[in-house]
């Protein structure tokens, strides 16, 4: 047997002869993610949970609980843990502390796992991850949630030296996380979505080379009454092909077993598992739950310990029970923002430093006052500070330079340049516009080239 199998949210398992690998086990049933807020849409079958449980190895891509989940995690005390070489050390260290056999991947280079099984494993500085799988002399690309930022080049040059090779990445309508963003007048904002998303996913195999894609890591659903607004956009699996680019690469379905000695591919057909909603306090929140003394001044301490929020945010404020408090960044900029949330969630958010999964949930409000979300906060706050343990500027420029060595100056270069130019852009053009469709197509060809 030399093969992968996909199944689940994102898991990837590897054989030669038995199970050797698989990737970022999160079983469903009772393992819930982001508070709660996310269950599996299709079961794990009992032979596919019995071959994660036996792999030899278990490779986590990052720490949300999608991926690293705190409960199903438990099941594979017997495994070899194996990590991305992640900045800050956040994850061995919490999993060493825990009694795991950990063994950090060395960044940019080929391990063997078996004689037909060997990874290359990349981490980017936002702290997600991609593993290159060879198995039998077939490329797994498995990108999970990744953009691999600054390290395109890399997977590109590999990639094309392959005759086979799969790129399996989350693609779907919002991406991971469907943010619930209002405006000061309490009206939602309608995300902005390109509901195409096969056109995505063949753009993506053509930048890096890929000849097939398999969609991967995308297959939750929102659970709570308070976040099930999202499941409106989140799409069905008929809807992956949409504007697929057969000319560019070949579609697989997800859900599959690819042989890697002959290449065929058969379809697993997991059960759809079935959505019921459940109340907030069954999750452990109640919304009229309000702040006391002791939350606010974690809350301050929290925040204020993130040095460079002082440089992007004047304020960051909650509405919780009803009452608004602020945390006063003392800023320069006059930018801010308001998340109205639940009392528990924000607190245990908070104090176990797990604040992006609180975003990912889909059901705190969160309202803007002239703030770029992303820069000004997302990435200060849960990749730099929260997961890469850099809250000081000092902390935060050898952080930075760790990755810009891994990534190489010129890669680096060009992917903040590109970056920079694509964010502005993106602020001003609609992501449904024809002009954001050329703009997008040239964006592809110049990367490929």
């Amino acid at each position: 047997m030399l093969g992968v199998k996909t199944i689940g949210n994102a898991t990837l398992i590897a054989f030669d002869g038995g199970p050797i690998l698989a990737t970022d086990p999160w079983f469903g049933d009772e393992d819930d993610a982001c508070f709660g807020s996310w269950s599996l849409t299709h079961e794990i079958p009992a032979a596919e949970k019995t071959e994660i449980r036996e792999a030899k190895y278990i490779w986590f891509s990052h720490g949300h609980p999608d991926h690293l989940n705190p409960n199903s995690i438990t099941r594979l005390r017997h495994a070899s843990i194996l990590l991305p070489d992640h900045v800050g050390n956040r994850i061995r260290n919490d999993l060493e502390a825990e009694g795991y056999n950990v063994t950090t991947l060395p960044d940019g280079r080929w391990v063997e796992l078996s004689k037909r099984v060997k990874v290359f494993c990349l981490s980017d500085y936002i702290q997600d991850a991609v593993l290159l799988v060879d198995v039998g002399g077939r490329l797994f690309i498995d990108m999970n949630d990744s953009n691999a930022f600054a390290r395109l080049p890399v997977i590109s040059e590999i990639a094309r030296k392959y005759r086979h090779s799969y790129l399996l990445k989350l693609s779907g309508y919002g991406g991971a996380s469907l943010l619930n963003f209002f405006d000061p007048a309490g009206r939602r904002v309608e995300p902005k979505l390109d509901r195409r998303v096969g056109r995505f996913l063949s753009q993506y195999a053509q930048r890096i080379g890929a000849k097939s894609v398999i969609p991967f890591s995308s297959f939750h659903q929102y659970q709570r009454e308070d976040s099930a607004w999202a499941n409106a956009y989140m799409p069905a699996l008929s809807a992956y092909p949409d504007g697929f680019d057969e000319r560019v690469a070949e579609f697989i379905p997800p859900f599959v077993w690819i042989d890697s000695a002959s290449g065929e591919t058969i379809q697993l057909n997991p059960g759809e598992l079935p959505r019921s909603l459940r109340k907030a306090e069954g999750c452990g929140d109640s919304w009229s739950d309000q702040l006391d003394t002791d939350d606010k001044r974690v809350l301050d301490d929290y925040f204020y310990r993130k040095e460079a929020l002082r440089d992007a945010l004047r304020f960051i404020s909650f509405r919780v029970g009803g009452k608004l408090y602020t945390t006063d960044l003392q800023g320069k900029r006059d930018r801010g923002i308001t998340f109205e949330v639940p009392r528990n969630s924000l607190m245990t958010a908070v104090t176990h430093r797990v604040f992006d999964d609180l975003l990912l949930g889909g059901f705190m409000k969160i309202t803007l006052h002239d703030a770029d979300f992303d820069r000004d906060f997302v990435f200060i706050t849960g990749k730099y500070a929260d997961n890469g343990c850099a809250e000081t500027k000092d902390a935060l420029r050898s952080y930075f330079s760790q990755y810009r060595q891994r990534s190489g100056s010129m890669d680096w270069i060009m992917h903040h340049l590109v970056n920079s130019g694509h964010t502005l852009f993106r602020r001003y053009v609609r992501s449904d516009s024809k002009l954001y469709t050329v703009a997008r197509d040239a964006y592809v060809k110049v990367l490929r080239h």
